[in-house]
């Protein structure tokens, strides 16, 4: 009986998460190419922020001058500090 109880409280757990991530996931990201990027380099209003993963970043030759490097698995403690009025670019590639 406990292990079905468990079971359905996982099971109601993902539900919950799937009903509030739905509207974030249905949200378009906009996609940059480099040229636009390139162009948003020096800008005041535009923040970069490099979140590729750290053996990713590592082991990269290429760094965008500028950009910020944030942890992707501790979004939830960084976010936060950026300013709502500024364009935020994420580089993840």
């Amino acid at each position: 009986m406990r292990k079905i109880i468990v079971s359905m409280t996982i099971v109601a757990l993902f539900a919950l998460m799937a009903l509030f991530a739905a509207p974030v996931a249905a949200q378009e990201v906009k996609r940059m190419s480099i040229e636009e990027l390139k162009g948003m380099l020096g800008n005041p209003e535009v923040i970069i922020l490099d979140v590729r993963s750290s053996a990713d970043w590592k082991l990269s030759k290429v760094k965008i001058k500028g950009a910020v490097r944030e942890d992707p698995e501790k979004a939830d403690t960084w976010i936060s500090k950026y300013p709502k009025d500024k364009t935020l670019v994420f580089y993840c590639a």
